[in-house]
């Protein structure tokens, strides 16, 4: 078995979301070193982007965007501070997540193996749950927290890990390795999955230059606290459990 060991950061704490505690909760965003910014003190076209990330597709997902209070979540409220950045980076995050040929497994697969890879809170938390929602079990996803391929999966989903993997060690992909992904998702799902790639690490450095966490949780009679965190990740990629 090949593996190659990447320095990681706190998730193997964060409970996955069926071991969330019970209803009532209230999910509070996080804005770490970049200041919450409320819907009334926006510039126009701040709240042009406002709009566009608050409202569909990504309204009514698995996780939180916008809060009670009318603060964006995640990268969301960090992109807000540039906004003409901003609108190029949530319509490419849009493109790929409803509008790209990968299956929504894959999808939700590689982008969770670069969050536990950086050791991303919000994105592992807001991913984690998509994931949940388009058939990935909870076992698959603690192997990806845990910096492993899981088990079983079909030779699609294991070259595009696979493939991830290269990237997200900054190896460059084998020969073998291109050719695997390459019949299996061709030239334009290379192109998805390394842009793919690149864009969740990009979200998790700016989430990481922010110190911005998983939304913090509410429950009655309690302090408000952010999700659990802590995680050594290795990236497995050859084989399966280990």
């Amino acid at each position: 078995m090949c593996s190659t060991s990447t320095a990681g950061g706190p998730l193997s704490n964060q409970p996955l979301p069926g071991q969330q505690q019970p209803e009532p909760q209230t999910e509070k965003a996080h804005g770490g070193r970049f200041p919450l910014l409320a819907p009334e003190a926006l510039t126009d076209e701040q709240l042009a982007l406002y709009n566009t990330i608050a409202g569909p597709p990504r309204a009514g997902g698995p996780f939180l965007v916008v809060d009670d209070d009318g603060h964006l979540a995640g990268p969301f409220n960090a992109l807000l501070y540039a906004p003409q950045i901003g609108h190029a980076v949530q319509a490419l995050g849009a493109a790929l997540r409803f509008g790209g040929e990968l299956s929504n497994r894959t999808r939700e697969l590689v982008i969770c193996a670069v969050a536990a890879e950086r050791s991303s809170a919000y994105e592992w938390y807001a991913h984690s749950r998509v994931a949940l929602t388009v058939g990935i079990s909870a076992d698959e996803l603690e192997s990806l927290r845990g910096g492993h391929l899981p088990a079983d999966l079909p030779d699609d989903e294991r070259s595009a890990l696979t493939f991830t993997a290269a990237l997200l060690n900054g190896r460059t992909v084998s020969t073998e390795d291109h050719a695997t992904t390459l019949a299996h998702h061709g030239h334009s799902g290379i192109t998805e999955l390394s842009v793919l790639v690149g864009y969740y690490r990009a979200l998790s450095g700016l989430l990481a230059a922010g110190a911005v966490e998983a939304p913090a949780v509410e429950t009655p009679d309690s302090t408000p606290t952010t999700h659990p965190q802590s995680l050594t990740t290795t990236i497995t990629t050859k084989g399966e459990h280990s």
